[in-house]
């Protein structure tokens, strides 16, 4: 049996899907401000003052705490229904399905939020291992259920929830630095294969 690891944003998709569900979620003017606002994030990130996965806290509690819940799911999934697909480039989707011919097993390793992909991944019969967030109170957190699913977490989440010693050869697919960790326990790595 073999296996591919395929990254989403940026590998499957054209864009990434957390800007992109802001924009469609709050709309472009405040999905800019917000950018704006924001961008201390970034050099915090890069001076390793706080990591990914609190950065991606922040961004999320910053366009979405105190959202209904309900709210925020009937829109994710709206999202996920009329833009997901969208997103995909053909290449890509050409060379999931080759895997699937080939009767791999496909999963998709992913740090966007499960809510906006996962129902791309079931109608095209992919697993799926992604970032959650929480959902358990009735206003939006921001906090995130598991680890942001980014660089060697990853790979945590990879040995976690699938066996590697079943299978005879690891394809694995990325765009990014945060892919490389994944990348390396693949027999057969490809870096931005689909651009």
């Amino acid at each position: 049996m073999k296996l591919a690891l395929f990254d989403f944003d940026g590998t499957i998709s054209r864009e990434e899907t957390t800007e992109d569900f802001i924009y469609f979620a709050v709309g472009k003017i405040k999905g800019e401000l917000g950018r704006l606002f924001m961008a201390p994030l970034y050099f915090l990130y890069i001076l390793k003052i706080i990591s990914h996965h609190q950065a991606k806290e922040l961004y999320l509690k910053f366009y979405f705490k105190g959202w209904d819940r309900e709210h925020f799911v009937a829109l994710s999934r709206e999202y996920a229904a009329t833009k997901v697909a969208r997103l995909v480039k053909d290449s890509a989707l050409e060379r999931i399905r080759w895997h699937q011919a080939q009767e791999h097993h496909v999963v998709v390793v992913s740090g966007s939020l499960d809510i906006w992909i996962k129902p791309w991944c079931e109608e095209k019969g992919l697993d799926l291992i992604s970032t959650k967030i929480d959902l358990s109170e009735e206003k939006i957190t921001g906090r995130l259920a598991t680890r942001n699913c980014y660089r060697e977490e990853k790979v945590n989440r990879i040995n976690r929830e699938i066996d590697l010693s079943q299978y005879s050869h690891i394809y694995a697919y990325g765009d990014s630095t945060g892919d490389r960790a994944m990348m390396a326990l693949a027999d057969e790595s490809y870096y931005r294969y689909f651009d």
